[in-house]
């Protein structure tokens, strides 16, 4: 519960509104025309000298919200912030109306202003605006944290975002290189003969992942709903359609835990090319992921929970089969065969000595599976591929030729989180239908994770997808792993929270 408390500070703030008005100020007027940003300003005469800017009389008419107020009687000082730069406004009593000065007596740290004047330098060198007019657009009635520690309090940075970004610009920076590692990707893309396409979030069938979806229903129709868990079964009928190379950024929704590296609400790049397997998407995503980094990073290595991570290609690679192997012999002291990771009873016997606790009836492939990820992954620090995952827990994904308890699929993954996945497509009908059915059997056992029999997709493939390999790379990951940040709430605007109420 947050309990709202009527402060003295408080009082003040609405005491200053209602003489706004008195005064006859508009608190909230319709717009205002300002000539530049405070961003803007600092660029182009932050590198000038008192002398240039005095021969120049450059003018300006300029918005932000004030984050502190000085005033010596007939001259004071408004600091302006747009949330990248911070511009300072001089105000003199007979420089501006007597309107206008009264006005900045009402003033209070938080509210948002216009300030039109020349732009100057200070006998202090500072760069500033000498106030001719001064508009007012909009109150702050609620206090901002103090000036000297910022906002730390991480629940009130996830639950009040606003209040972070006018805060700490940090966390503005943070997305701000979100947006350029979105536009860097659909720049590879694009320039690849990628296009961009757009499939259902609402989808009749769960499919593309093993997830629990969310559950909305359709009264018109009354049709049931499922939030989708990943584009994919969407995308490659795209592709059964002739669109050879189509991706996709967008929302996921999985109906699953939170945590530092969860969020139910995700974004996905997903991505399918004809003609293609999951060889050639490794080489592929080493380019995308370096030339992201190129766009972002000063170089092509960043700083991860004390980790320095580099993104320079060729990146590591390792079965997963071998990898369990090499992990379980590490810990119990001998040598492991192969073997023991495809009969289910040696398999499992690994698990229990190692203690590992492994889903109940669980074949040989679902339980080296869950070996890697209790072995393994934590350990994969530097960008690692991990390929050959078993069949059992690939449903969509094409078996090698020369063994079919194994598909062709890789995992990537950096600073022990998984960041991508990719696979080359099954496109056998008949297959596909024999992996729907095998998911349905584990459904009916009890695995809401388990995948549901999708019959039109099933007669999409019956048209004909010729080869194809497809990949999703996780933005929020990505994102936390370029801008160092160790929880997924620090790179998503609105992270999901739980609800508090308000007295």
């Amino acid at each position: 519960m947050i309990v709202k408390q009527d402060t003295d500070q408080l009082r003040q703030r609405r005491e200053n509104h209602e003489k706004l008005r008195a005064l006859g100020v508009q608190p909230y007027p319709h717009r205002y025309d300002a000539s530049d940003t405070v961003s803007a300003i600092v660029g182009e005469y932050g590198g000038r000298s008192g002398q240039e800017l005095e021969d120049a009389r450059p003018g300006a008419a300029v918005a932000g919200r004030i984050v502190g107020i000085r005033s010596f009687g007939k001259a004071n000082f408004l600091v302006l912030s747009d949330g990248r730069q911070r511009l300072q406004a001089y105000v003199r009593k007979d420089s501006v109306s007597a309107r206008d000065f009264d006005l900045l007596k009402l003033l209070d740290v938080g509210d948002v202003v216009g300030v039109a004047g020349r732009i100057f330098r200070t006998r202090t060198n500072e760069l500033t605006i000498r106030a001719a007019r001064i508009e007012f657009l909009a109150k702050c009635l609620e206090p901002l944290p103090e000036k000297w520690h910022g906002l730390k309090d991480v629940e009130i940075r996830y639950r009040q975002r606003y209040l972070d970004l006018i805060v700490n610009p940090p966390s503005r920076e943070v997305f701000e290189v979100r947006a350029r590692v979105i536009r860097a990707i659909r720049r590879f893309l694009d320039a690849r003969g990628y296009l961009e396409v757009e499939t259902p979030m609402m989808q009749p069938l769960a499919g593309g992942a093993l997830a629990r979806p969310f559950v909305t229903h359709h009264n018109a129709l009354d049709l049931p709903l499922y939030l989708r868990v990943a584009p994919e079964l969407y995308l490659k009928r795209l592709v059964v359609g002739g669109m050879e190379r189509v991706y996709e950024i967008n929302r996921n929704f999985r109906n699953e835990g939170i945590s530092t590296r969860h969020n139910p609400e995700f974004t996905m790049l997903e991505f399918y090319e004809a003609y293609s397997d999951y060889q050639a998407l490794i080489t592929l995503t080493e380019e995308l992921l370096g030339a992201v980094a190129d766009d972002v990073l000063a170089g092509r290595e960043c700083e991860y929970d004390g980790a320095a991570i580099s993104w320079d290609p060729p990146f590591a690679r390792r079965s997963l089969r071998v990898a369990v192997r090499d992990a379980v012999a590490e810990r119990l002291g001998r040598d492991v065969p192969e073997g023991d990771l495809r009969e289910p009873a040696a398999a499992a016997g690994l698990a229990r000595e190692l203690g590992v606790e492994v889903t109940a009836g669980a074949g040989a492939g679902r339980i080296a599976f869950e070996l890697f990820e209790a072995l393994c992954e934590k350990a994969l620090v530097q960008p690692t591929f991990v390929y050959d995952f078993p069949t059992e827990v690939s449903p969509l994904s094409k078996q090698r030729a020369d063994d079919p308890d194994t598909v062709e699929r890789f995992e990537l993954y950096v600073a022990g989180m998984e960041v991508a996945n990719a696979f080359s497509e099954l496109n056998d009908p008949a297959e596909q239908r024999r992996r729907f059915e095998e998911q349905l059997a584990l459904r009916a056992a009890g695995d809401d994770e388990a995948h549901a029999l999708d019959e039109d997709y099933i007669r999409a493939l019956e048209y004909g997808l010729p080869p194809a390999a497809g990949e999703g790379i996780g933005i929020d990951r990505l994102v936390m792993l370029l801008t160092g940040s160790t929880s997924i709430r620090d790179v998503i605007l609105f992270p999901l929270m739980r609800p508090t109420r308000v007295e």
